[in-house]
């Protein structure tokens, strides 16, 4: 293994002390523009990377960030990733990129591993956690922002989706093409946004007259997986379903092959909607129905929030809520003439 390049073999090459060295990398004004040249000449000679970590000790700053996530392989999530990314990369910070697999232990455990990194900044998205343990747990944090969550004191920046606003937008629409024996797969009960999209759910109902019937509000994984279940044993139990308004896309498409393998005719023997209109949406048979949630955005919003919270720029916390748009598409009848 070739030797690693020390700041003293630029300083023997360059003919200068380790001081002058430092003093160089670090843009210290005490070093005249000769000496300056004749260091960075040296540091490209020797192909010499400042140490990352000798540098945070030395300037107090990692320049590195936390996002977390509860399940990577969700491309709701790695589009927010990706606004986050880019925003970071520009500012250059790198991005300790962490998957909770929708577990609120792993998730704590990975939130104390960011704290014990001492990243300058952190991105929770979608929080498992109850609010006491959330709290406690970004304490220690120096800045953070939380995607789709609050705390009862809202003391921590907050870039939300106005699920509640989405959901009532789905069930008006599908009251309006005649349905009314509607069920709802919720998603899981840790989600805070699932309590938003229910909020809008049972409102909606209310205001077109229908019965809550909480007997088909029925939690799931926010999967395919945990569509398909969800979907096969609400319209096993109550056949004369005939809408299935659903947490996400990924458990709508779960719900569609739920629906055709018990030979539900789709849309015209069960409407399904989705929610946040990922690129499958659009893919499958029949393509969703569903809301569009600007997920890019919600990771660039949340980044710039973070950077302003880092500098020092605003010292109070801040709440951008985002709107969803209806996108009609085959998965639901057209509205009743």
């Amino acid at each position: 293994m070739p030797k690693r390049v020390t700041i003293a073999d630029v300083a023997a090459h360059a003919g200068v002390s380790h001081m002058t060295v430092s003093r160089v990398i670090n843009g210290a004004n005490a070093v005249s523009e000769g000496t300056r040249q004749r260091v960075q000449a040296a540091i490209d000679d020797l192909g010499y990377r400042p140490s990352g970590i000798a540098r945070s000790l030395a300037t107090q700053r990692t320049r590195t960030l936390g996002v977390v996530v509860p399940d990577v392989s969700n491309p709701f999530f790695s589009d927010i990733v990706l606004g986050v990314e880019h925003v970071a990369y520009a500012a250059n910070y790198n991005v300790f990129l962490c998957n909770t697999e929708e577990d609120p232990e792993r998730e704590l455990s990975v939130l104390h591993s960011l704290e014990e990194k001492q990243v300058e900044g952190l991105i929770l998205c979608s929080s498992r956690l109850d609010d006491k343990d959330l709290d406690l747990a970004l304490r220690n944090h120096p800045a953070t922002v939380l995607i789709n969550r609050r705390l009862p004191q809202p003391d921590v920046s907050a870039v939300l989706v106005d699920y509640e606003l989405g959901a009532r937008l789905l069930v008006e629409h599908i009251v309006q093409a005649g349905r009314r024996n509607l069920a709802f797969l919720a998603g899981p009960s840790a989600s805070q946004s699932r309590v938003w999209r229910e909020s809008g759910y049972s409102k909606a109902l209310a205001a077109a007259d229908l019965p809550p019937r909480p007997a088909r509000v029925r939690s799931c994984a926010p999967s395919v997986a945990g569509g398909q279940e969800a979907a096969r044993a609400l319209l096993s139990e109550y056949p004369e379903i005939d809408a299935l308004l659903c947490y996400n896309d990924l458990v709508a498409v779960g719900a569609l092959q739920a629906a055709a393998a018990l030979g539900r005719r789709l849309p015209d023997d069960v409407a399904v909607t989705g929610f946040d209109d990922i690129a499958l949406a659009a893919l499958v048979t029949p393509p969703l129905t569903t809301c569009r949630v600007p997920r890019y955005e919600l990771g660039v919003q949340a980044m710039k929030l973070l950077w302003q919270h880092i500098n020092g720029d605003s010292s109070s916390p801040a709440l951008i809520t985002i709107p969803p748009e209806l996108v009609i598409r085959a998965s639901t009848p057209s509205p009743a003439t």
